[in-house]
């Protein structure tokens, strides 16, 4: 995303809170000895931010402190590897797609399922296929719960956007074989209204070059509610083929299954 006009940028910085325009500080003859006075103000100030940050209690294992709102159930390490994140239960932005067979599916319509909603480039060869191993080893692991929870993914390629591109990514990478899998598309302004409710940035400047975007996984209650947010990651290796460590793998799958679960009982 271009960054905003520097000029705008320092508008929005002048304006209070109220909504009104701030004056700009001026120099009178006093003006240097109030800078130095607001430079050790400020100087206080930040070193009192670094006492307190590094006073912070750590979880073990040297992990930064766990977010309140993490089930008991999951580890430190877990919430660490997913950067996972509890969301206000609010009702998750609403969407009506359609998946790779053709069909109209709306959220709604998922009600009383654990939905697991991902972002994905159906010709992307860097995290999206990670993303869906780790969707099949969920799938998996959830056992006989899985018929709780639904896999779903919203595409984020305008150019490659219709129920084909879909299907064809959805058989290439076997998450067909998951019966609750959908790949959702649909018209242009349709998909930008997704990505804007659940802020996913997605960059495609030309049909030729990568589609940059946002990967993250929500985890919407069976009744609607978002729960958690994840933000799955990968490596390269040196001739930049993206890959995950297998048991790192192996670990986001077990996380996904088990919040899954936790939210469909």
């Amino acid at each position: 995303m271009t960054d905003a006009n520097p000029a705008d940028r320092q508008a929005a910085d002048e304006r209070t809170a109220d909504g009104r325009t701030r004056e700009s500080p001026r120099r009178g003859r006093h003006g240097y000895g109030l800078i130095v006075a607001v430079v050790a103000a400020v100087a206080v100030v930040v070193a009192a931010a670094l006492v307190t940050v590094f006073a912070l209690p750590r979880a073990s294992g040297g992990q930064p402190p766990r977010p309140s709102g993490i089930p008991a159930s999951v580890s430190d390490s877990q919430a660490s590897l997913m950067d996972l994140q509890p969301l206000p239960p609010v009702a998750a932005p609403g969407f009506t797609l359609t998946d790779q067979h053709g069909r109209t599916v709306s959220l709604s319509q998922l009600r009383g399922k654990v939905v697991v909603l991902e972002f994905m480039d159906p010709h992307c060869t860097d995290i999206c296929p990670i993303v869906s191993a780790e969707f099949l080893d969920a799938y998996r692991d959830l056992g006989a719960a899985a018929g709780n929870v639904v896999f779903a993914a919203i595409n984020v390629n305008q150019y490659h956007a219709t129920v084909a591109d879909m299907l064809a990514y959805s058989t290439e990478h076997d998450l067909d074989s998951i019966p609750g899998w959908r790949f959702l598309t649909g018209p242009l302004p349709r998909l930008r209204a997704a990505w804007r409710d659940y802020h996913i940035s997605v960059q495609a400047p030309s049909p030729s070059a990568d589609i940059v975007h946002t990967s993250a996984i929500y985890f919407i209650a069976p009744d609607g509610r978002e729960r958690f947010e994840a933000s799955p990651t990968d490596d390269h290796t040196a001739n930049g083929t993206a890959y995950l460590p297998a048991d790192q793998l192996t670990a986001w799958g077990k996380g996904i299954a088990h919040i899954a679960r936790l939210l469909a009982r």
